[in-house]
C-alpha cells in the first residue's frame, strides 16, 4: 500500500476546496498572454508618472500653501458643518425613502400615486433648483401657519424666513430630494426577494412582522446596502450645492477664505483633499458593511479572488504531473 506524500495531500485539498467547473479550469486552461493589456498598463504608468511629475515640479500649486490651510479653523468648521449636514440629511432620506417605498408597494390606489407624484417631482427637478426654491419660499408664503385649512382659523403662524433657517433650507433641500432616489432603492430591494418565501413564512405561523424582519429584511439588504453607500458617498458631494445659499459648508468657508486672500487654486485643492478623504473613509467602511450581510452568499469572493484561487490550483495540478 502506497501512503500518499504530505505535498499530494496538500494538492489534493487545495483543489478539492474548488468547485467542479473551478477544477475542471484550473486542469485544462492554459493561460493566454495578453500583450493589450500590457501596453495598456504601460501607457497609463507613463501618464501616472507625467502627472505625478507635474505635482511635484508645478510650482503654481503652491503646496506650500495647502499645507497652511489643510487643517485651517475655518476650513474645519467647515468641515464639520458638511459631515453634519450629510449624516442628518442621509438619515432622514432613509426614514423617508422607506415610508415612501411602503406607499409605493401598497395596494392603496391613493398612496401609490402620491408616493409617485413625489418621485415624479424630486427625481425630476434638479438638486440646485430645489435649494434655491426652499431658500426663497417667502415669495410664495410670507407666513407659515397650523389651522384648519380653507379658510378656518390660525392657531399658530410665523414669518417664514424666521422659520426657515439656512440650515432647515439645506435639509429640506437634501433630504428630500435624496429620499426619492432611496424609496427605489429600498423598493427594488424589497421585490428582489421571491415572493415565495412570504407565504412559505405565513405558512409556518410566522407574523408578518415576524416574517420581514427574520426572512424579508435581511435579503433585501444585501440589495439595498450597495446603492445606499453609493448614496451616502454622493449625499456627501452633493452638499456641497449649499454653498449657493450661503451655509458655511466645507466649499463656503473656503470660498470665504480665498476671496480675501486671491488664493483660489489652493483652497480648492484643500476642500478636494478633505472631500477624498472622507469618501475614502466611507468607501472602506461600505466594503465592511457589505461583506457583513453577505454572510451565507458567495458574494464575497471577488473576481480577482477566484482567479488567485483557480491559479494556485493550477499550479499545484502542474506539479502533481
Amino acid at each position: 500500500m502506497v501512503t500518499p506524500s504530505a505535498d499530494d495531500v496538500s494538492t489534493q485539498t487545495r483543489t478539492s476546496s474548488l468547485s467542479m467547473d473551478e477544477q475542471t479550469l484550473a486542469k485544462e486552461t492554459v493561460p493566454l498572454r495578453h500583450p493589450g493589456r500590457t501596453l495598456a498598463a504601460a501607457i497609463l504608468l507613463l501618464l501616472v508618472a507625467v502627472l505625478v511629475n507635474s505635482l511635484v515640479t508645478n510650482e503654481n500649486f503652491q503646496w506650500d500653501i495647502v499645507w497652511h490651510y489643510l487643517f485651517y479653523p475655518q476650513i474645519m468648521a467647515g468641515l464639520g458643518r458638511t459631515l453634519l449636514l450629510t449624516a442628518v440629511s442621509m438619515s432622514i432620506a432613509i426614514v423617508l425613502g422607506v415610508v415612501l417605498a411602503t406607499c409605493r408597494l401598497s395596494e392603496n390606489r391613493i398612496l401609490r400615486l402620491c408616493a409617485g407624484a413625489y418621485l415624479w417631482f424630486f427625481r425630476g427637478t434638479p438638486l440646485l433648483i430645489q435649494l434655491v426654491f426652499w431658500y426663497n419660499l417667502s415669495a410664495l408664503f410670507p407666513r407659515l401657519g397650523i389651522g384648519i385649512p380653507f379658510g378656518g382659523p390660525v392657531f399658530a403662524s410665523a414669518d417664514t424666513n424666521s422659520v426657515l433657517t439656512l440650515w432647515l433650507v439645506a435639509l429640506l433641500g437634501l433630504a428630500l430630494h435624496e429620499s426619492a432616489y432611496m424609496a427605489e432603492i429600498v423598493r427594488g430591494g424589497l421585490l428582489s426577494v421571491p415572493r415565495q418565501q412570504t407565504e412559505a413564512a405565513l405558512a409556518l405561523g410566522m407574523n408578518p412582522m415576524m416574517t420581514f424582519r427574520r426572512i424579508i429584511l435581511p435579503q433585501a439588504l444585501r440589495v439595498i446596502i450597495p446603492p445606499t453607500g453609493n448614496q451616502i458617498i454622493g449625499m456627501l458631494k452633493y452638499s456641497s450645492l449649499v454653498s449657493v445659499i450661503a451655509l458655511p459648508d466645507l466649499l463656503y468657508s473656503a470660498q470665504m477664505i480665498y476671496t480675501q486672500t486671491f488664493e483660489t487654486i489652493p483652497l480648492l485643492i484643500v476642500v478636494s483633499l478633505w472631500y477624498l478623504f472622507c469618501t475614502t473613509v466611507l468607501t472602506i467602511a461600505q466594503g465592511y458593511v457589505e461583506r457583513y450581510f453577505g454572510r451565507g452568499a458567495n458574494i464575497s469572493l471577488t473576481p480577482t479572488k477566484r482567479r488567485r484561487r483557480v491559479r494556485k490550483a493550477l499550479v499545484a495540478a502542474e506539479e502533481t504531473e
